[in-house]
């Protein structure tokens, strides 16, 4: 040991007097003991508020609170709140070091307060490290947060983890642009088809709040008259916010807003945009550098800076009802911000949700509609063909197709394209005889048979077996008929009837954006009918029957809504627009598209719930899950003494093999629900009554042998 001190003391006495100084900087460096960024053990608090309170990234019911922290003297400067961070999550009572709580695994959090003392007596645990010093949650967007919570029984973490995107490093050390200052207030332009349409411009851009539900006319221009209302708030020198329900509908506002803005001054959130891009377009919103924000669902909780106006574009969209716990709607959660920030509301759409209707006749917000004259000159000339019509039309027992939608589409292809909705995809996806009309059933599984495409075999849709000898159990037959002929099966047909014009088709595989005006057939599936340039010259809205059968509450409403919005890129009636839809002409939708009357359809929708006491006059929730544990949570949620219970009722069985809808039971298992509802005034209390039984489960263990519990505030669909 001697010999190895003298040769390395040897070896600093011969060092050059620069490598001295450099070694006894590094003595003296290291003299100072550096705590462990882990533990932050024996490190020094911060002298003022040394406490962080933290809400840590666990969407658990009963974890659903915020928990105390030690704030590091070193974390001090970046411990600021509304900042990222990571605590240590799950140490025991007695896993305490130096005054210090140790253990637990990292998890992700927000700092939300820092405060002078903790609420908790015993030891903390210190905070492990800020991820980045920007801070990324408001009091404002808490607040909101924190709302949207409590009202669908969720935790706030769950719903901060649909209001703040993911952080990109990348995007947040690249600055966000300067502000530009508020444009000039447009022109009404086409608002002055409306009554009060130029009213509402004026209002908002003098800095006013008014609250309105627009019926917008068929035809183009509802994006135009969006972005006007956008920039007449901007004028005003407040931010905008507007939710749409795809991507193609935000494209066409964003490049209206680009038309009548110009570059730079808006700002759109879309899941597309990948999550460099689409966390840089969110910074710049947070950091006021954009007052207009567009986007789908996801930009309802954008954080935009003194906001004066919440608009939603087609509130009856399913893509507007989040499928992520706790499943807020959009539409709910703008009228939220819109009484939190006292901004003006806007819902707009070409037909009119019964949502839409109670806001009116509430009084909460105004009606904003054309008269009739304008709605006649603007919509298309609408035709019917019912069940009377096809007994007598040998063309539509030969074909599917009548008589009179072959002279609409003949017609129509003579001026330009003509659109043909089909309410299913597919090819023939449901099958039945011939003579007895049973359904065909497959003999392994009783799933359904579907046709398939060059004459091949019959095809199971549940277990994807193939039928080659299929005969009717009731009655022996062997000849099969459509029940439902799909998208392809109908392009394939109309495509034999007339040769020499193009067929495109527009559905989940391949939705198109926008077709030319030359003369064409477009096949799509409801929702995915792309825009014609000019407008369509003819629509047949096919099979009406199988969106009015549908056992839901909504089964009407949603298919008027359909039908309207494929009627609305149709040429107005004087240009010739021409739709026939098959369906009975008796029943009220069917009235209510041909008279293009979606309010008056809506208002008398709302007037026979309100009789039966079904949402939205009542708040209603769904229970769903194995009957056992159904029965369980039932008997132990003390709901309010005005709540009624419905059910519970089966739930049919989903396959692995078939399209699982959100919010069914997984493949093969047998779940039952119950909806419990309440009246005006007791949805507060229903929902934290079951979001206190739901922690109540989770905290005894999460999932009791019964089986898992799903609650769902004001589902979209019950039945």
């Amino acid at each position: 040991m001697s010999g190895e001190n003298e040769q390395a003391g040897g070896g600093a006495q011969g060092a050059p007097p620069e490598q001295l100084a450099l070694i006894r900087e590094s003595v003296r460096k290291a003299a100072v003991p550096r705590a462990k960024p882990r533990t932050w053990r024996g490190a020094a608090l911060a002298k003022e508020l040394p406490v962080a309170r933290v809400l840590v990234d666990k969407g658990v019911l009963h974890l659903d609170r915020y928990f105390d922290y030690a704030v590091p003297e070193e974390l001090d400067a970046d411990a600021r709140p509304g900042v990222r961070v990571r605590v240590r999550f799950g140490a025991g009572r007695g896993r305490v070091r130096d005054g210090r709580r140790e253990g637990g695994g990292l998890i992700d959090g927000f700092l939300v307060e820092r405060r002078a003392e903790s609420d908790y007596s015993g030891p903390l645990a210190a905070l492990a490290q800020v991820v980045s010093p920007e801070p990324v949650l408001s009091e404002e967007l808490l607040g909101l947060a924190r709302t949207v919570a409590d009202r669908y029984a969720g935790s706030l973490a769950d719903v901060l983890q649909l209001a703040v995107p993911p952080r990109n490093a990348r995007a947040e050390r690249r600055p966000s642009p300067e502000p530009l200052p508020p444009p000039p207030a447009p022109a009404p332009g086409s608002w002055e088809r409306y009554a009060h349409g130029a009213a509402f411009l004026e209002a908002l851009a003098s800095g006013g709040a008014p609250r309105a539900v627009w019926s917008a006319l068929p035809g183009p221009l509802w994006s135009e008259e969006l972005a006007r209302a956008v920039a007449a708030t901007l004028a005003s020198g407040r931010g905008a916010l507007v939710v749409l329900p795809d991507g193609r509908a935000v494209a066409r506002l964003d490049a209206a807003l680009t038309e009548v803005l110009g570059e730079g001054r808006h700002a759109v959130l879309t899941a597309d945009a990948g999550p460099e891009k689409r966390y840089g377009e969110w910074l710049a919103v947070r950091r006021g550098s954009v007052r207009a924000v567009i986007g789908t669902r996801a930009a309802m909780f954008a954080p935009v800076r003194d906001l004066g106006l919440v608009a939603l574009w087609d509130d009856g969209d399913d893509s507007h009802s989040e499928q992520h716990a706790p499943q807020p709607h959009a539409r709910e959660v703008l009228l939220l911000r819109a009484a939190q920030d006292r901004c003006a509301f806007l819902l707009g759409s070409w037909s009119c949700t019964v949502e839409a209707a109670q806001l009116v006749e509430s009084g909460w917000a105004r009606p904003l509609i054309a008269a009739r004259d304008q709605v006649r000159a603007a919509a298309p000339l609408v035709r019917t063909v019912g069940d009377g019509d096809l007994a007598r039309d040998e063309a539509a027992r030969a074909a599917r197709l009548p008589t009179l939608a072959w002279q609409a589409v003949r017609e129509g292809l003579r001026y330009g394209p003509v659109l043909v909705q089909v309410p299913r995809r597919g090819y023939v996806p449901r099958l039945a005889c011939a003579a007895c009309r049973a359904p065909a059933r497959c003999r392994h599984c009783a799933g359904p048979l579907e046709g398939q495409e060059s004459g091949a075999a019959l095809r199971c849709g549940w277990c994807g077996r193939e039928e080659g000898a299929w005969h009717c159990p009731e009655c022996g037959g062997f000849r099969l008929r459509a029940q439902v002929v799909g998208a392809r099966r109908t392009a394939e047909e109309l495509g034999r009837a007339f040769p020499a014009v193009p067929v495109r088709t527009s559905g989940r595989e391949h939705v198109l954006d926008t077709v030319p005006g030359a003369p064409a057939l477009v096949v799509s599936t409801p929702g995915a009918e792309p825009v014609a340039e000019g407008g369509y010259a003819a629509a047949l809205l096919l099979d009406g029957w199988a969106m009015l059968g549908r056992p839901d509450l909504r089964a009407g409403e949603d298919a008027l809504r359909r039908w309207i919005a494929a009627a609305a890129l149709v040429r107005p009636q004087a240009a010739g627009g021409t739709v026939v839809v098959v369906a009975e002409p008796t029943l009220r939708p069917v009235q209510a598209l041909v008279r293009w009357d979606p309010v008056g359809h809506a208002v008398r929708e709302l007037g026979e719930r309100t009789e039966l006491g079904f949402p939205p006059v009542s708040r209603m929730a769904a229970v769903a899950g194995p009957g056992e544990a159904v029965a369980e949570f039932l008997r132990t949620v003390e709901l309010p003494g005005d709540a009624e219970v419905l059910g519970p009722v089966p739930m049919p069985v989903t396959t692995a093999a078939g399209a699982r809808r959100p919010g069914a039971p997984p493949p093969g298992e047998h779940w039952e629900r119950a909806l419990v509802r309440v009246p005006p005034g007791s949805g507060a209390a229903l929902a934290s009554a079951l979001k206190t039984a739901q922690a109540a489960r989770m905290a005894r263990g999460g999932k009791p042998e019964s089986g898992a519990v799903r609650v769902r505030v004001d589902p979209p669909d019950i039945g």
